[in-house]
């Protein structure tokens, strides 16, 4: 196994409503103006980064910022299903603070089993893992050349997780910020990870 990067990004920032946080996973939301400022200057970090493809999420605000950057890195946009960010189910587009009002029973379990609680119709965390992991694995197996993945906020925390070994349920110490950059070697001893949440010119929360 020769050594490859695999550079892995979360889209720019999304277009809502307002300011309140909610339960935003596979709602198919644009993103907003700075949001396409921030996947502009993932593009310019990537002009001469010799790009073999760039994998996405089927999700519009992943594809856009995945073919905003393609513009300038000039490599082929592969969307998948399986890269999607995890199912709210039930819970999808709700504030935070109704969830907690209306289901505060459920809301409290959440917190205290963060990798495996389920919202009705929707995925665990470790759910969402059993379906990231073997897709990053099929796609950096088969890439002969450095490639960029533009993921979600969770699924990335999730793939950071497996690599680094951490239990599921400490996702959240990881930070994701909108456009940001996260760096994995590929070498003969497997993945080491050498950047996670990379801001700076990368992006901005």
């Amino acid at each position: 196994m020769e050594n490859r990067v695999i550079f892995l990004v979360r889209h720019g920032k999304i277009e809502l409503e307002d300011e309140q946080r909610r339960y935003v996973g596979q709602i198919d939301l644009p993103l907003a103006a700075e949001g396409r400022k921030q996947a502009e200057n993932l593009g310019r970090r990537f002009e001469h980064a010799d790009l073999g493809a760039i994998y996405c999420s089927d999700l519009v605000r992943s594809l856009d910022t995945a073919e905003i950057i393609a513009r300038r890195a000039r490599a082929q946009v592969v969307p998948r299903a399986d890269l999607r960010e995890v199912s709210m189910g039930a819970w999808e587009g709700l504030a935070f603070r109704e969830i907690a009002r209306r289901f505060p029973m459920e809301y409290k379990a959440r917190g205290e089993a963060i990798a495996t609680f389920r919202v009705p119709g929707g995925e665990s965390f470790a759910d969402c893992s059993g379906r990231i992991v073997p897709a990053f694995r099929e796609i950096a197996e088969e890439s002969e050349e450095n490639i960029l993945v533009v993921g979600h906020a969770g699924a990335n925390r999730l793939l950071l997780c497996h690599l680094l070994g951490m239990p599921l349920q400490n996702l959240f110490r990881l930070g994701q910020d909108y456009g940001c950059l996260n760096i994995i070697q590929r070498g003969s001893t497997g993945y080491q990870v050498r950047l996670i949440n990379g801001r700076g010119r990368w992006g901005r929360r």
